[in-house]
């Protein structure tokens, strides 16, 4: 069974593209969801994240307090490395039962904000990146998650890899720019991989 990462900056038409492929019957393993999902249930991950981070990490109710979370990490890049260092592995775990659970697929889609090139230690066989410019993906988000400013959502793309090093890992580009029809390129994919 092939594994095809799906990457792209924010904003990008990621989960758009996974959806397509979803609609024509592919599995698809969102780590960005699945990751948000561990934190609030995985009582290990529960646990780690507030030894790191301390109570405040968890709301009262016991949810992932994101929003705290995310303004403290952030500006102090040495912490945000000790959190991740603490949910990807978690995540990949989770990722590897998944494809267990999808063995009989012809392929499955894993879509994460952060890749490596396929066969650089992560079983990806390809790699899709989404591509869409930096002015279009400020917009998008803007209209998805109104509560954040311009100038946060511009914050986040610079501290992202750049569209140049993105295409690097490359092995397709999907244009999401407005001037191509994505369900024609995700087609086009999907016809190659399940060969």
């Amino acid at each position: 069974m092939l594994q095809i990462g799906i990457t792209g900056g924010i904003g990008s038409g990621k989960s758009i593209v996974c959806r397509i492929f979803s609609t024509l019957g592919v599995p698809v393993y969102s780590a960005d969801d699945r990751a948000k999902w561990l934190l609030n249930h995985d009582p290990s991950l529960k646990s780690a994240v507030t030894a790191l981070l301390g109570s405040e990490a968890y709301l009262p109710n016991g949810s992932y307090n994101r929003a705290w979370v995310a303004s403290q990490v952030f500006q102090n890049p040495p912490l945000l490395q000790k959190l991740n260092a603490i949910v990807h592995p978690r995540v990949g775990e989770d990722t590897q039962v998944w494809v267990e659970q999808n063995s009989k697929a012809p392929y499955v889609i894993k879509e994460a904000a952060i890749m490596a090139k396929a066969g650089q230690n992560n079983m990806l066989a390809q790699v899709i990146v989404v591509h869409a410019p930096a002015d279009l993906r400020v917009a998008r988000v803007l209209q998805r998650d109104p509560q954040r400013s311009e100038k946060e959502v511009r914050d986040i793309i610079a501290r992202q890899i750049s569209d140049e090093e993105r295409h690097k890992i490359a092995d397709f580009i999907i244009y999401n720019d407005e001037s191509q029809l994505l369900i024609p390129q995700v087609w086009g994919l999907h016809q190659l991989f399940k060969k």
